[in-house]
């Protein structure tokens, strides 16, 4: 018994002991310094201040989408107005497809009045020895202005010149284009709304390039091709690039129809003064200067072949339609009409001529068809968008006489070597035209003389638009003549115009390019 209680005690004892030592070790655990916190993390750095945050997009509503539309068919500046950023609302997100696809289309129709149109017109009124040389001048300005074009032609002709802002007008514009700098696919207003300004651009080289190239005609079998186009040459900056800006120019003097502050309110609307008359009465002087064909008087210089000029008249026909309906700067009621014009006064001349010279000189030849047709669509030319169809009937009357009594009639009376009939053709017709347009114009088929030239064109207040035309056509004139003559004589008197008379029998095919058109 004693020794069972002994024994309790010793295994209590021990149990107290080893409780006693748990909790001495708890609590020495419990009031242990706490190890060190560890290192605190640097603070992040401040979030920088949110941007502010970007104006809201303009919203383009159901009725501005419907504005852009109607500009875009009605071929109209976008109507929407500016919101409260300053920004125009719309979707519109370049130039109008319909309008540049016409004009891209008018582009290569008017190169191809150049090439081949007027290269086999002129080629098959040629002598046979000579047509490579008329192939190769065509050719050869269509490079030649092209170059100068994208130089410094475009910018000369179609910036305006902010020299002269205050005055309102300039004689020439600046080099702001100059090498097609900034002239990309966005439009220039100016001009047109809906088309790309390279494809404008592109459009007017190739009146650029026709223009020196009626030349030619007049001058054809006997200059030499290098002081042809040392001539060209000069003569685009002297002459073309002047005129071109005067009357086709957004702050040209004599552009009646868009610029208020022109000191002549003249109208072109497709190059009857600018491309007609510039280059009928350059060529009639440089043929005066570089002299007669030898053997002229002497010998018969008939055409070689009626059917190439056949087949280029035709080509200068279908392209004309671009050179004429392309010059609305878009396809819209005013090309229509301008199209509708050319048709009508291009048929009714072609059958006029002929008739003409049926009764005259008792036959109707296939010559007097192709140049009633050039004719007619010559004098149209100024004159298309801005007149009815009865105003270009009677265009095509007046285009299938009086060209035709003049090239006829006239140039044997006077004695002066146009070898193509440039000056009757051109010269005179694109007089007529222009003088014919003062008195046709009407605002009822073409809205934008209503713009400066509303009085000018009633009737009831004398219809004097004629007065102005009279003026811009003097000028032409005056221009044209003494440009060529500065540059004729001077190449005359220098390099020399015309190859030796040996070369000049042989042919320009051989002396100037080394080439036959035929092989027999």
């Amino acid at each position: 018994m004693i020794k069972r209680l002994s024994s309790i005690v010793r295994w209590s004892v021990l149990g107290v002991v080893l409780t006693v030592g748990a909790s001495v070790a708890t609590a020495q655990t419990n009031t242990a310094p706490a190890a060190a916190p560890a290192a605190a993390a640097p603070a992040p750095a401040a979030a920088p201040a949110a941007a502010p945050a970007a104006p809201a997009a303009p919203v383009v509503t159901t009725e501005q989408r419907l504005s852009d539309l109607e500009a875009y068919i009605n071929n109209a500046e976008t109507g929407a107005q500016a919101d409260a950023t300053g920004k125009t609302p719309t979707k519109l997100t370049g130039t109008g497809p319909g309008h540049n696809g016409w004009m891209m289309t008018s582009t290569a129709l008017v190169l191809m009045m150049t090439l081949p149109g007027l290269a086999l017109f002129y080629g098959g009124l040629v002598r046979r020895k000579n047509i490579l040389s008329v192939l190769a001048q065509c050719f050869g300005i269509t490079g030649l202005v092209t170059i100068l074009w994208y130089l410094v032609g475009y910018s000369l002709v179609f910036s305006s010149n902010a020299a002269y802002a205050t005055q309102g007008w300039s004689i020439l514009g600046d080099l702001t284009f100059w090498k097609f700098n900034g002239v990309n696919s966005v439009a220039n207003t100016n001009y047109s709304y809906w088309v790309s300004q390279n494809v404008y651009a592109c459009f007017q080289l190739t009146f650029a390039v026709i223009t020196p190239a009626l030349i030619v005609g007049a001058i054809a079998e006997r200059m030499k091709f290098s002081a042809l186009l040392i001539f060209i040459g000069a003569w685009m900056f002297l002459v073309y690039f002047p005129l071109a800006h005067a009357v086709w120019g957004v702050d040209g003097a004599f552009n009646g129809a868009f610029n208020a502050k022109a000191p002549v309110h003249a109208i072109d609307f497709a190059g009857g003064t600018v491309v007609h008359m510039s280059s009928g009465y350059s060529g009639l002087i440089l043929a005066l200067i570089v002299g007669k064909r030898a053997g002229w008087g002497k010998t018969h210089f008939s055409p070689h072949s009626t059917v190439l000029t056949f087949i280029g008249a035709s080509l200068l026909w279908v392209g004309w339609y671009g050179f004429n309906a392309g010059s609305a700067a878009a396809a819209d009621v005013i090309s229509s009409n301008a199209f509708t014009t050319t048709t009508l006064a291009t048929a009714v001349a072609s059958f006029v001529w002929p008739t003409v010279e049926f009764f005259l000189k008792g036959k109707a030849t296939v010559v007097g068809f192709c140049s009633g047709a050039v004719a007619g669509l010559v004098v149209i030319t100024p004159a298309c968008g801005f007149v009815s169809p009865d105003g270009g009937m009677i265009i095509g009357l007046i285009a299938g006489t009086i060209p035709f009594l003049t090239t006829t009639y006239l140039k044997p009376l006077l004695g002066y070597d146009d070898a193509l009939d440039v000056f009757g053709v051109h010269a005179i017709g694109g007089t007529c035209g222009a003088l014919a347009t003062g008195f046709l114009a009407t605002d009822t088929v073409n809205a934008n003389l209503d713009t400066n030239l509303k009085d000018l064109c009633d009737w009831s207040k004398g219809h004097l638009l004629y007065e102005e035309q009279l003026k811009v056509i003097l000028f032409t004139i005056v221009l044209s003549v003494v440009g060529t003559a500065i540059i004729g004589y001077a190449l005359k008197f220098t390099l020399g115009l015309r190859p030796t008379v040996e070369q000049e029998e042989a042919g320009l095919d051989i002396s100037d390019h080394g080439e036959e058109g035929y092989i027999l």
